[in-house]
C-alpha cells in the first residue's frame, strides 16, 4: 500500500495548479454531490454552487486541460487522476430533488441523486440511464467520437479543431419539411430526427424510419428521442471504453488490461451498420475497401459478389435475423464485420442477440457470428460488477450464488453498506 501511495503522489507532481485546485474542489464535493457537464473545450471552468440547479462544470478533463508541454501526463496518470476524483456522472436538473426524474418510477422519484460509486439514484435505486433527459447531444457526441476513434468506423467522427486530439461523432441529423395546404396560404410542417443512417437520400432514410416502431423513431422532443439517449447510456456505457471514467480500477495493471481490451475490440469487433437495399452489399463493400485503403484491397476486389450490379437471385434476399424474405424495394441493414453478401437484416431485426434491444445508432459488436450491443459484448469478455456496473479487471472478485459478480468492496447493501452475506433490514 505504501508503494501504491508513493506512486499516486508522483502522479500529482505533473499536474498543473488549476488541476490541483480541481482535485481539492471535487474531493470536497463528495460530501455534497454535484453534476458534471463535459464540453469539447480546451480549458476548465468552474461555477460556484449557489442553489440546487447550479453544478460544477468540468470541461473535458480527459486530456484538454492546459498544462506545460514538458509536463503532460501519460494516459496512465490521467486514469489515476480520474479514479481519484470519484465524481458521479452528469444528469441535468429536472426533478423535485434537483435531478432528472426517473423514466421508470415517474413521479415517485424525487429527482436524480447520484450514489457515490454506484451508477444509480439514491432516491429510487434505478440506474443512471433511467434518468436520461432530452438533449445532451454534445456530451453524447463526444462519447461516441471517443468510441469510434481508432476503429474502422473512425470516418464517422471528426477531430475538433484545437481540441488536443478530441474527436466528435458526426451524428447525421435529418430535417423533413412537408407542405401543408391550408386554404390559400400553404404552410410547412418540419420534423427533426436526432439521428438518421448516414449516406442515404431522404427518401430511403424515411423508408428506414417508417419501418421502425414509433417508440424507436428518434424524432426530437418525443419519447423515441429520449429512448435513443437512454439506449446510448445503457448499451454503450462510457466506463466500458475509457479508464478515466472508471472509479474501480485500483492499479496500473488493471488500467493497462482495460486499455488493451478496448484497443482490441475497436480493431476486431466494433462496427456500425450501413443501410441500403437488398443486393447492394457489394457496392457497400467496395466503398469500405476504398475508405479504409487496405493493402489487400485488390484481393477483396477479386472476390466481390454479383451483388455489386444488383443481379443476384431474389431468393437470396433473406433476413439473417428472422430468416424471412426481404423486399427488394425496402431498406435493410448490413454489417461489414459479418460480410456484405451473406448477412443483411430487417431494420427491426438488427438487435443484440442477448437483450433483443435494437442496436442504438446501428453500433454493433460482432462476436461468435452474433450481433451484440457494447454492454453485452464487454461483459462476455470480462465479468461486470453488480454493484458499480463497471467491468472487473482484477483477479480477486466475488461470485454470488446467483452467478452475479462483484468487486470485493462492492459486495454490500446499496442502502446501508452491510455485507450481502449478512441480511439487513433492506433485504427483500
Amino acid at each position: 500500500m505504501d508503494k501504491l501511495r508513493d506512486k499516486e503522489q508522483r502522479q500529482v507532481v505533473f499536474l498543473s495548479e488549476d488541476l490541483k485546485s480541481l482535485c481539492r474542489l471535487t474531493r470536497g464535493a463528495e460530501r455534497k454531490p454535484v453534476g458534471i457537464t463535459t464540453r469539447p473545450s480546451s480549458y476548465c471552468s468552474f461555477k460556484n454552487r449557489t442553489n440546487s440547479n447550479n453544478s460544477l462544470d468540468l470541461l473535458n478533463l480527459a486530456g484538454s486541460v492546459d498544462v506545460d508541454e514538458s509536463k503532460k501526463t501519460s494516459r496512465f496518470q490521467e486514469a489515476w487522476l480520474w479514479r481519484s476524483l470519484k465524481v458521479p456522472m452528469s444528469i441535468k436538473a429536472g426533478g423535485r430533488g434537483g435531478g432528472a426524474t426517473c423514466l421508470s418510477c415517474k413521479e415517485s422519484c424525487s429527482g436524480f441523486q447520484p450514489h457515490t460509486w454506484r451508477k444509480s439514484c439514491v432516491a429510487c435505486g434505478c440506474s443512471t440511464a433511467d434518468h436520461a433527459t432530452p438533449g445532451g447531444h454534445l456530451e453524447d457526441d463526444q462519447r461516441m467520437g471517443r468510441l469510434l476513434a481508432d476503429s474502422p468506423c473512425s470516418h464517422l467522427s471528426a477531430k475538433v479543431k484545437g481540441g488536443g486530439g478530441l474527436r466528435m461523432y458526426k451524428r447525421n441529423r435529418m430535417i423533413v419539411t412537408n407542405p401543408v395546404v391550408s386554404r390559400k396560404d400553404p404552410t410547412f410542417s418540419t420534423t427533426t430526427y436526432d439521428w438518421a443512417p448516414a449516406g442515404l437520400n431522404q427518401k430511403l432514410a424515411m423508408q428506414y424510419m417508417e419501418l421502425l416502431p414509433e417508440s424507436r423513431r428518434p424524432v426530437s422532443g418525443t419519447p423515441g428521442a429520449l429512448e435513443r439517449r437512454r439506449q446510448l447510456l445503457t448499451q454503450l456505457p462510457v466506463y466500458d471504453q475509457d479508464p478515466m471514467k472508471c472509479q474501480s480500477l485500483s492499479s496500473e495493471e488493471e488500467i493497462s488490461s482495460m486499455i488493451l481490451f478496448v484497443k482490441r475490440y475497436k480493431e476486431e469487433v466494433l462496427g456500425v451498420g450501413e443501410v441500403g437495399l437488398p443486393g447492394e452489399g457489394g457496392a457497400l463493400r467496395e466503398a469500405a475497401i476504398q475508405r479504409t485503403a487496405k493493402e489487400d484491397a485488390a484481393q477483396h476486389q477479386d472476390h466481390v459478389p454479383s451483388a455489386v450490379n444488383g443481379t443476384d437471385d431474389k431468393t437470396q434476399h433473406r433476413c439473417t435475423g428472422c430468416h424471412g424474405e426481404l423486399a427488394e424495394d425496402r431498406p435493410v441493414v448490413y454489417a461489414e464485420r459479418a460480410g456484405y453478401h451473406d448477412a443483411q437484416w430487417h431494420p427491426t431485426c438488427f438487435v443484440c442477440s442477448e437483450c433483443s434491444q435494437g442496436l442504438v445508432d446501428l453500433v454493433y459488436f460482432w462476436s461468435n457470428q452474433k450481433l451484440l450491443c457494447g454492454r453485452h459484448y464487454c461483459q462476455s469478455a470480462w465479468p461486470r460488477c453488480s454493484g458499480c456496473d463497471e467491468l472487473i479487471f482484477c483477479k480477486n472478485f466475488l461470485t454470488g450464488t446467483d452467478g452475479r459478480t462483484w468487486h470485493q468492496e462492492h459486495y454490500c447493501c446499496w442502502k446501508c453498506g452491510q455485507s450481502l452475506d449478512s441480511p439487513c433490514q433492506h433485504s427483500e
